[in-house]
């Protein structure tokens, strides 16, 4: 073999190099981050939406993007590991999902991959972003505005169950903004001169014990205040308020669907729709720094009038009005 043929050789072998790296490029990698576990009521809602919204985007899960999955089965000790194995594995992109807790150990792994998280609070109090509308750094995503709604679910909840007098607030103490929630529940039940009683669980056992201590509490009602982990217990929180006779606000709609008395908070699924969309757009080049952090415009009231007969409980006009859906 002279010279030339062994150059032309060497360059028919680079360009098929190339070209295999060009195709198989042509499936992105999503590192999937969850604080929860795939079995979770609340998991099957939130990939379904996101799902869509990458679709919106022009991206089907097996088609041409893949998803890497980690899930810290509620262990929040565990996400820095898993953090650091979506960025061992160089994913194209990093949803993280259930709150602030999640986003921290996204970005605390890496600074180059874009990150698209779901916040619960406040990302630049949090110190994720520079601003809602221009985040900087690699990292964006949809706020839910969870714990500035609390002092609103506890006047629904006063307007819906007469003469209460005492209002139990039950936070998950792993979830950071949960001493704010807790603040801004004490200043509303002292403008309302309700007496408000707080409750602390995480774990399936303690949520148990909590509904346990409402009756010698004598907790008129309950707030199930904003957290990743609580929701995905669907089931069981409706459960133990059935059980316990206790009537109980909460964040999304998903739990009035289940049976729960009454929600009020963000479209759970509209935000995962949208953070698949942002998803999509980076996967397509664009810069998490150039995409604002979503905010809610709206917010759903959700009343479950089956629940609430059985409860004993008249809903009034007032509410009935303002309400986004009634299940009957």
């Amino acid at each position: 073999m002279n010279r030339r043929q062994l150059l032309m050789l060497l360059a028919g072998a680079i360009t098929a190099a190339r070209a295999l790296r060009a195709e198989q490029k042509t499936v992105s990698v999503i590192g999937w981050l969850g604080l929860g576990t795939p079995q979770a009521g609340g998991t099957r809602y939130v990939l379904a939406a996101f799902r869509q919204g990458l679709g919106e985007a022009d991206f089907v899960e097996g088609q041409n993007v893949a998803v890497e999955y980690r899930w810290a089965e509620g262990q929040y000790d565990r996400l820095p590991a898993l953090a650091a194995e979506l960025v061992g594995r160089a994913v194209d992109v990093i949803v993280s999902n259930g709150g602030e807790p999640v986003a921290v150990a996204a970005k605390t792994a890496t600074s180059s991959i874009p990150i698209v998280s779901g916040f619960g609070g406040d990302p630049v109090e949090a110190g994720l972003v520079a601003s809602l509308a221009r985040p900087g750094g690699n990292l964006t995503g949809f706020t839910l505005l969870s714990a500035e709604l609390t002092a609103k679910r506890l006047e629904l909840l006063s307007e819906l169950v007469p003469r209460v007098g005492t209002v139990a607030l039950l936070v998950d103490p792993n979830y950071p903004p949960s001493e704010r929630i807790i603040r801004d529940a004490q200043e509303a039940a002292g403008e309302k001169g309700v007496s408000l009683k707080i409750m602390r669980a995480h774990t399936e056992t303690e949520i148990d014990e909590a509904f346990s201590a409402l009756a010698p509490l004598r907790g008129d009602a309950l707030i199930v205040a904003a957290s990743p982990s609580f929701g995905n217990r669907f089931d069981q929180f409706v459960t133990l308020a059935a059980r316990h006779a206790v009537p109980a606000i909460y964040e999304w709609r998903e739990f009035a669907e289940a049976g729960g008395l009454i929600s009020y908070g963000t479209s759970l699924t509209g935000m995962w729709r949208q953070l698949g969309v942002y998803a999509g757009r980076i996967l397509k080049g664009a810069k998490p720094a150039d995409l604002p952090v979503q905010q809610p415009a709206t917010f759903e009231l959700v009343i479950n009038l089956k629940t609430a007969k059985t409860l004993g409980l008249t809903v009034p006009p007032s509410i009935l009005a303002r309400a986004d859906e009634v299940i009957e």
